[in-house]
């Protein structure tokens, strides 16, 4: 199960439009989708290793014009989004960012940036905030291309050789992934 979709994600890693895509992903992402382009990247990046590092400044750019997006909805939109927000299981993680950038501004958007925190969440606070947009940009810009260089260089640096042998253990990792989300379900659950 787990090697056919393999697979598929590298024949479309493959793809003559898959730099639009993830283009479209990492924009998305970066204000309002909850899918990181990592998960296209990082195939893309393993296909076609001479391409790596094209992907991560496209992705980069994409997801920082993309939280520029965001940051102009929390400056201009936020009373329009303010409900869904609060009902959202992101209201907290937008309260937790409104702190992050009191306390700590530049550096809060570059760990956001860089880490798997939702970029989306600390974009839309960034403008709620009405935090400097040239600092803003400096931020996302190191953190985001931190982020996705470092991905990029690692799925091209193992390439093909890395393609074969997780082929060869897709179906493992794949079931084990599943055994601990149930068991974590299960645990917390209670």
């Amino acid at each position: 199960m787990f090697t056919s979709l393999y697979d598929r994600c590298m024949q479309w890693a493959r793809h003559r439009h898959a730099a639009w895509y993830l283009s479209g992903l990492s924009f998305a992402e970066s204000s309002f989708f909850p899918i990181p382009p990592d998960v296209m990247l990082a195939p893309m990046s393993m296909a076609q290793p001479g391409r790596a590092w094209r992907y991560a400044a496209l992705t980069t750019l994409a997801s920082v014009l993309g939280g520029l997006l965001g940051y102009l909805i929390g400056y201009y939109a936020f009373d329009l989004i303010q409900p869904w927000l609060q009902e959202s299981h992101y209201w907290s993680k937008y309260l937790v960012a409104r702190e992050w950038f009191e306390e700590w501004g530049f550096w809060a958007i570059l760990v956001a940036g860089f880490s798997p925190i939702p970029y989306k969440v600390f974009t839309i606070a960034a403008g709620t905030l009405a935090m400097s947009l040239p600092v803003f940009i400096i931020g996302s810009i190191l953190g985001r291309g931190g982020r996705f260089f470092l991905v990029a260089a690692l799925m091209a640096w193992g390439g093909p050789t890395m393609e074969a042998k997780l082929r060869m253990y897709v179906e493992r990792i794949g079931w084990a992934v599943v055994v601990a989300a149930v068991i974590a379900f299960l645990y917390f659950r209670n």
